[in-house]
């Protein structure tokens, strides 16, 4: 959804703008000024099943569109636009529900995901993109309001550099096995009150905090902790806490794009996933870290659950003294 948000800002400039989501993503677009209205579609709950699709798909009608550009690409999505009777419909050429659609896109594997989304408005046959494309999110006051509190309840001075870590993702692969280390090296390196490490990441992500909570705490005690705020914010809030960090630690995962979409200095750490399969960082300053001479990646798409070689070299090989070093080039002064 992050990543769809520059296509939405080129369709605000042709008229209104509505856009089909989950539950959790319908959340992203709150404030965003280029959306006219979401209609939620509860695609595992409310609205599953044959009854579910044409209920939203009477919602989605109603709204009177002309086109629908189909981003996601599942069946699914692809029968609800046929079943809502939009008469345009595109697509992917490669997308489960390119049997519902009027028109197929390519879909070029070597762009950045935002690109390829932007050429499904694109002309038949013209392939071009803009440069400098970045998506963007517009967190509320509701949004500022969490930070604030969440800061302040942390001792946060004003001034004080905050250092995001991100050390989750639903494929265990994708997560970087030292952020550990790699806070320890910060509250060291940073022996005034001039920056904090703040952890985010979802609930689940509560252990990977408080393992990196200990180790700063042992590395220089008495100083003060990493900001645990896993599970403390929503993904707009998420965002707007974003915003305020000099420099986001992140792997391959949801975070990275949230920073790409408030600009945020991004250090990304790719293991079993390349940049170049289209989901690398669109931030104005980034670093990827990633060992490159590894014929065995990528190995997945996504990332699996576990090294298909038993290894995972991928990731154990990128030290900790590698990413503070590029967190460090990242920090202005």
């Amino acid at each position: 959804m992050v990543l769809t948000t520059p296509l939405l800002e080129r369709l605000a400039g042709e008229g209104h703008v509505h856009v089909v989501a989950t539950p959790a993503n319908a959340a992203l677009l709150a404030h965003h000024p280029s959306v006219a209205s979401v209609i939620v579609f509860d695609k595992r709950g409310a609205d599953r099943g044959l009854g579910g699709l044409r209920r939203v798909a009477r919602r989605l009608r109603a709204v009177g569109a002309a086109r629908a550009l189909l981003a996601q690409g599942s069946t699914r999505t692809a029968a609800l636009a046929w079943m809502a009777g939009i008469p345009e419909r595109i697509g992917f050429e490669t997308s489960g529900g390119r049997l519902f659609t009027t028109r197929r896109v390519p879909y070029d594997r070597t762009l950045h995901q935002a690109a390829r989304l932007w050429q499904l408005a694109n002309a038949p046959g013209d392939r071009t993109i803009p440069a400098g494309l970045r998506p963007s999110l517009h967190p509320g006051r509701a949004e500022h309001d969490a930070v604030d509190a969440l800061l302040a309840a942390h001792g946060v001075a004003a001034g004080e550099q905050l250092i995001a870590l991100a050390p989750g993702s639903v494929w265990a692969t994708k997560r970087w096995p030292s952020y550990a280390d790699l806070a320890a090296a910060l509250v060291q390196r940073h022996t005034r009150t001039d920056a904090r490490v703040v952890v985010l990441g979802a609930a689940g992500d509560a252990a990977l905090a408080q393992a990196i909570r200990e180790a700063a705490v042992t590395a220089r005690p008495g100083a003060p902790p990493p900001i645990d705020a896993t599970g403390a914010l929503s993904l707009l809030g998420s965002a707007a806490l974003l915003a305020r960090c000099a420099v986001l630690v992140t792997n391959d995962s949801a975070p990275l794009h949230l920073a790409s979409a408030m600009n945020t200095p991004t250090v990304a750490i790719f293991g079993p996933t390349v940049p170049s399969l289209g989901f690398g960082p669109l931030a104005d300053r980034q670093a990827v870290l990633g060992r490159e001479s590894l014929a065995c990646r990528p190995c997945h798409a996504h990332g699996p659950m576990a090294c298909p070689l038993g290894h995972w070299q991928c990731m154990r090989d990128i030290t900790p003294g590698q990413v503070d070093a590029a967190v460090q080039a990242m920090l202005p002064g």
